[in-house]
């Protein structure tokens, strides 16, 4: 089989590597383009990011083409609709960070609980004293979870690792998991009204845009803390900055920001398309919330641990080895089979 990686980082030569013999693996540097698209056109497989244009117009210019490994969990840069004419098969990367970024979560937490930041320049600066940095435990406190899907449910499994009571607010509840873990759904005003920390982890959406609000803050007990890993647009910044001035909130641990460009995906954010693109640090240096003492913010790197970044690039392979071998896995819009799958290794 002839595949071509587009969009192809350095890290990830590797374990394409794997899929070498006895097929022929070439990568490419560039986005699928228009204008570049006729130059493979003997591609029966090629891997994207979500950079490259895979339209109607590209797709044509790739006549053997039998399947598009997208290194992305998104493939709306994709047209579906023209890979289901042609029996294209689309394969994605549904998971890479949910544990990261829930992990990324209690980092946060921790250094806002513990003072770690203000404990660290003390120790390097002086006095060498915990006089003035007592902090709180999260053992007894309530954690209000909005959003129980992947990361969410990571963030309950270990926030009862540390003996906190758990609360959680989501559309579509999941019973049997609250069962399981150990929490309680209750509707919205009452999380807020209850919740010690409040953790966010609910897409962008229109209807999600700016859930917590003024009014959300005024319902909130004092002295709350906010842990935002999700999107920007969740929280309204300017009714946070308030509350923090009133202390209604006590501390704020972001990994978004409402100023940063729209992402689909944090993947992006590691992409070299992407980096040449966006100037992010231009977008976000002047922002109120980087520079006021009770908030710790870090720059959209819940997902960027080693493990994470490696696991797009393992799944994407294992996609495309099960297509070689005849199997479908993480397939997404309602492609149909490929009739040829079973033969592609002779």
């Amino acid at each position: 089989m002839k595949i071509v990686v587009f969009e192809a980082e350095g890290r990830e030569a590797a374990v394409f590597s794997r899929i070498r013999l006895p097929n022929e693996v070439k990568l490419v540097t560039d986005p699928l383009r228009n204008d570049n698209a006729s130059l493979h056109a003997n591609a029966e497989v090629i891997s994207t990011f979500i950079y490259s244009k895979l339209g109607r117009d590209e797709l044509v210019q790739l006549p053997r083409l039998k399947m598009i490994a997208t290194r992305s969990t998104g493939y709306d840069h994709i047209d579906v609709a023209y890979c289901r004419e042609r029996s294209i098969t689309i394969c994605n990367v549904p998971t890479y960070g949910e544990n990261t970024v829930a992990e990324h979560v209690f980092a946060l937490l921790l250094a806002i609980s513990h003072r770690l930041p203000e404990a660290i320049q003390r120790a390097r600066t002086g006095p060498f004293s915990p006089d003035g940095l007592q902090g709180f435990d999260l053992a007894g406190k309530t954690l209000g979870v909005i959003g129980t899907g992947s990361i969410g449910r990571h963030v309950i499994h270990i926030a009862k690792g540390f003996a906190m009571d758990v609360v959680a607010f989501d559309v579509k509840p999941d019973v049997q998991m609250a069962a399981t873990l150990g929490f309680r759904y209750l509707a919205f005003d009452r999380l807020l009204e209850i919740a010690d920390v409040i953790s966010l982890h609910v897409p962008a959406t229109k209807e999600s845009k700016n859930i917590l609000s003024t009014r959300a803050f005024g319902l909130m007990k004092m002295g709350v803390v906010i842990i935002n890993t999700a999107r920007g647009s969740l929280v309204d910044s300017r009714a946070l900055i308030q509350a923090l001035r009133s202390e209604r909130v006590a501390a704020a641990g972001l990994d978004v920001l409402p100023d940063e460009p729209l992402i689909r995906e944090e993947a992006e954010l590691i992409c070299s398309s992407y980096l040449n693109q966006h100037d992010l640090k231009s977008l976000v240096a002047d922002h109120v919330l980087l520079h006021m003492p009770n908030v710790i913010v870090t720059p959209h790197s819940a997902f960027n641990t080693q493990e994470a970044v490696q696991r797009i690039v393992e799944t994407t392979v294992e996609n495309i080895e099960a297509f070689l071998e005849g199997q479908l896995q993480n397939v997404v819009g309602r492609t149909l089979p490929q009739p040829q799958a079973a033969s592609v290794l002779a």
